[in-house]
């Protein structure tokens, strides 16, 4: 398959490209961002745009892809709320809005943990209406993907504060099912987009057990619901 990777550039942004580059089930990746990842391989092509505000429906450098990753965000700590609301709203729902081809492409948003629309917090209210707009929209699948620690893939370059933190976090939280590996998110989105999944906002959980059906049937067919539903 040939996907869309946002925010690569980022802590989880460069994980996940890592893995979709590693992986076999991964044909191409355009990586779209304002700066560059500064990697070469034969699968990554890097779309810089200054402003996603700036892209427009028809562009034909965002045709032909089967899913988009979309990562690319910002803290809500120190940060006002009009800036959060661009940035985690208004441009992943402009960005989903000029994709053409939204019948037959997957999109998946980076929500995080603690996500929900009806919250008492503004990034957690803000978060969950991307989810919801995003799910109404005519995608063949969209996922509000709601990880929380992440342990770094081995060849991270960003970030390096955010990977020292997320390694010795990973093994305290694992028991209480807070961690996943970059491995297992980026086989959880892929799995989603090739196969679909029968609920809409993805867990720590959720990411476990879609990155093992991905390896057990090692890109072959497998039984998950080719729909999403609420």
């Amino acid at each position: 398959m040939k996907v869309i990777v946002t925010g690569t550039t980022g802590y989880v942004g460069e994980g996940v490209l890592l893995c979709c580059l590693e992986h076999p089930e991964i044909e191409k990746v355009l990586s779209v961002s304002r700066r560059s990842t500064n990697i070469a391989h034969p699968k990554l092509e890097e779309l810089m745009v200054d402003d996603f505000m700036n892209l427009q429906s028809g562009d034909a450098r965002l045709a032909g892809y089967d899913a988009v990753f979309f990562i690319a965000g910002i803290t809500s700590v120190g940060t006002p709320e009009d800036v959060y609301r661009k940035i985690s709203q208004t441009i992943p729902l402009h960005f989903a809005e000029i994709l053409p081809d939204k019948e037959r492409m997957t999109y998946i948003y980076l929500s995080g943990e603690g996500t929900n629309a009806n919250g008492k917090l503004a990034w957690q209210k803000i978060k969950g209406g991307t989810e919801n707009a995003l799910f109404a929209m005519p995608f063949k699948h969209a996922f509000g993907f709601r990880p929380s620690i992440m342990r770094p893939h081995p060849k991270q370059t960003t970030r390096k504060s955010f990977q020292i933190a997320s390694r010795i976090l990973y093994p305290i939280m694992w028991p209480f099912c807070q961690s996943n590996t970059m491995q297992e998110v980026a086989n959880a989105m892929i799995c989603c987009t090739k196969f679909g999944y029968e609920k809409r906002h993805i867990s720590v959980r959720d990411i476990r057990k879609l990155s093992r059906k991905l390896k057990e049937q090692k890109g072959g067919d497998v039984n998950l619901h080719p729909k999403t539903t609420n």
